[in-house]
Order: C-alpha cells, then structure tokens, then sequence
C-alpha cells in the first residue's frame, strides 16, 4: 500500500499534534538493502555491549527496555525530528492529526538541551494561563526536565480533563523559575478561525494543519466572500504560530489559490522519496489581494503554503522569518507495536528552495514589538540540525550575510494593537485605492 505522506513541523506539539510525516506501516526489515560488512562489524558490536550488560549489571536488566533504549539514541544522534516512540506513544501519534484530545495545549521543542515553549495553542489552558513562545520548561511535577525526551515530556503533561499539572518555567528577564499549575481540559483540533477585523478585509487564521482544515477553510472563505460582498477588498492569511501540520492539508489549501505548477516538492536520498505535488486547478479562488502573516513560530506545513504563494506572486508576505523545518519524516510501526520517526527526505519550495534551517523571509518585515519576551526557538537553534545545502554552497562563496536573531512577536488579542495585522489592513486598503485611481474611470476624472 502505498504511504499517506504528512509533513511535520521541527517541533513537537505537546498537544501531540502530528506534523509533517510520511507513515509506512510496512516493517522496514523486509525492505532493507543488504548490509555492508562495515555494517555487521558494529551490530556484532552492539551485541556484544548488550550481551555484557545483561550478563554483569548490577541489577538483572529488562532486555526490551535495553533494546529499545538502543534505539532511542541511535534515532536521537541523527537529527531533532527523529525519534523512536514506545506502543503508548504510537497509539497517541494516530489521533494526533483529528478529533479532539486532553491536555494543556502547547507546542514545544528542545534548545540547548532544555524544553523550550515554541508557542502556546490558541484557546487553550496553556494560552490562557499565560505561557508565551520562549517558555523554557525546567520542572514539570516536580521532575527535572534535564535529558527528558518530547514524547517523554508530552506523555506527563497529557492527561483527563479536570486534573492539574504543575509545571516551572525560566522566562527571559526573570531570576526565579515561574510555577504554573494548569488545569488539563479537551483541546478540539478545530484549525481555521474567521475574525471580523474590516467591513471590506477578510481575516482567516490557521492554527495548524489537520484532517479538515482544507474544508474549513474552504467553508471560511465562501463565508468571507458572501458577507462582505462587493466590499471584499482582499484577505489576511494568518499563518503565525502555526506549527506546521499534515502535508496534504497544506496543499490543498495552497491549491484553492495556485491554478497550475508544483505547490512543494521532496527530495530524499531514495527514488520513491521524490515527490512532486501539483496544483489540480479545479476550485481555484478568484484573483483578489491576499497577505499572508508569518512569525518564528510559523513551521513545517505553514512554511510550505507561504513559500508556494510568495513563489508564485499569489500573496505578499508580512511578519518575520519563519522557522525553517524544511525536512519530511517518515513513521514505520515496529514489529512490537513499537514505532520509529525517521528523517527521509528534504521539500522544496515551487522555485527549488530549501527553507531548511533559513526559514522563508517576509516580503515586508513587521515586528510586534509590544509583550516581547525574546527570541522564537528557530529550526537553526535545535541541536544536529540538518544544513541547508544551497545556503552552505553560498556560504561558502561568501555570498551570504550573518542574519539577524530570531524576534519572539507576541500576538495582541486586540487586533488594534497588533501591529502586522495592520499593516496587512493597510496595505490592502492601499491596494484597492491604487486600483480606483487607475482605473478608466478616474482617468476621465483626471482630464
């Protein structure tokens, strides 16, 4: 059977989101190319160190909890976004991406070795407790999050709805760990929000990528356009803080604005880890001016649509540069329920860029510079990252300048106050202007 191909941020969600993966269920041992000798000359080793563990520890070990140890690091010595993940934890993988689940709501990530808020969730227990983009996790129930996995990390802070978790964070200009106890409720997966922020500017915000956003925002955007009528000026694409999400959903929701051409295309060391993903042209939306908002916090599946629209000239992008998760795991479920996520490929944009660790620089850069509480964690920032080849061959010919550190952009909840949503506002506004003046109407005005 062929693979349901997903793509999945640089971040966990601890939400348990999935994000960004191809899933194969096929065991990969039938797969496996033949073993070179180099290859047995470490698996003899590797027996060896096991069989002497369990022959002379202190302790009799419990060989599947050692086996799988092994593997855990061998995954985790790749890159950040592999990772190996326990029956539990594959089950829980499975519901990520549709319903509804239990548990605070925040998207998290590793940062010099400490678990580091990437961004809250709209409308969860953790957004409205206060936790920002930045957080860094150093306690939760009383545990030490030193050398604690994600998954490990997400599987404490997930529970019932109306039980408690404690946990302490180290927040940028204060001295002491904050403590927060949040209280866990259902968090719905619902990823398309409309606001009614102008009588003539439609306003869509995408949370994250799941199995319905593509009909949700299809259903916004008939919505927008019917309210508004005549007055509909153009659109706000809101893409900040949005982890990234399930591929497909990505590319249909570039697809309603792109008529033809690739939308995002993958790359891996393997034949059947290229992919081309084109546009259907059917259901396309009409052209009408489209600013999309971008962030830090902006991953993965939402770097793939602001990077088709920007290629394609279909939008303008405002915000600041975005995270950079510009790689495609693949999830194989082991013979004992087990699973392992495993980096296989890198996308590319439609004019052939890799955004990988560079992130995907706003046409107009605008800051939110009110509630700024530091840097957002970037893909860059995430030990063993993979290199983004294009940008080391220019680096190399001296072709590229430092760039600047990663701007944390607080969100207002007042859309007045939010300074790149009115920019995008404005700029719409000025776009239909400029429209009036030239058209044939004004011109006879004129003379």
């Amino acid at each position: 059977m062929k693979p349901v191909r997903y793509l999945r941020t640089g971040v966990l969600v601890a939400i348990l989101l999935l994000v960004g993966v191809t899933t194969d269920n096929r065991s990969p041992i039938g797969d496996a190319q033949a073993y070179d000798s180099q290859t047995y000359d470490q698996i003899r080793l590797f027996s060896e160190a096991l069989s002497i563990v369990q022959k002379n520890y202190v302790e009799d070990p419990d060989s599947q909890e050692l086996v799988r140890g092994a593997i855990k690091g061998m995954l985790t010595s790749l890159d950040p976004h592999s990772s190996f993940m326990t029956p539990d934890m594959y089950k829980e993988m499975q519901i990520d991406t549709q319903g509804e689940f239990q548990g605070i709501g925040i998207t998290i990530g590793i940062r010099d070795g400490i678990l580091t808020v990437i961004a809250p969730i709209d409308d969860t227990p953790a957004f409205r407790a206060g936790i920002l983009a930045g957080d860094k996790i150093v306690m939760i129930e009383g545990a030490s999050t030193k050398d604690m996995s994600l998954m490990e990390a997400v599987k404490i802070m997930r529970g019932p709805k109306g039980t408690k978790v404690t946990i302490s964070i180290l927040r940028e200009g204060e001295t002491e760990p904050i403590k927060y106890t949040i209280t866990r409720d259902v968090i719905p997966l619902y990823s398309v929000k409309v606001k009614d922020i102008d009588p003539n500017v439609g306003y869509v915000r995408i949370s994250q990528f799941q199995k319905n956003t593509s009909t949700e925002f299809a259903e916004a955007l008939t919505k927008i356009r019917e309210e508004k009528g005549e007055s509909f000026k153009g659109l706000v694409l809101d893409l900040r803080n949005n982890p990234g999400g399930l591929l497909l959903s990505a590319i249909e929701v570039a697809d309603r604005f792109v008529d033809s051409g690739p939308i995002v295309t993958t790359r891996g060391r393997l034949q059947n880890q290229n992919f081309a993903y084109n546009a259907k042209g059917k259901g396309t939306e009409p052209d009408y001016p489209i600013i999309v908002l971008v962030n830090g916090g902006s991953a993965s599946a939402s770097e793939i649509v602001a990077g088709a629209l920007q290629d394609y000239k279909k939008a303008i992008l405002i915000g600041t540069t975005t995270f950079g998760k510009g790689s495609v795991q693949t999830i194989y479920r082991l013979g004992d329920g087990s699973g392992m996520r495993v980096t296989t490929a890198r996308y590319f944009t439609p004019s052939g860029r890799s955004i990988q660790a560079t992130g995907i620089e706003p046409d107009i850069v605008v800051r939110n510079k009110s509630g700024q509480v530091g840097g957002h964690v970037r893909e860059k920032d995430l030990a063993g990252h993979l290199e983004n080849n294009q940008v080391k061959e220019e680096m190399d010919e001296g072709a590229v300048d430092e760039k600047e550190a990663p701007f944390m952009d607080f969100i207002p909840e007042d859309p007045a106050e939010d300074a790149q949503l009115m920019r995008a506002v404005d700029l719409l506004k000025g776009l239909d202007l400029f429209k009036d003046l030239q058209s044939p109407a004004a011109a006879q005005v004129k003379e």
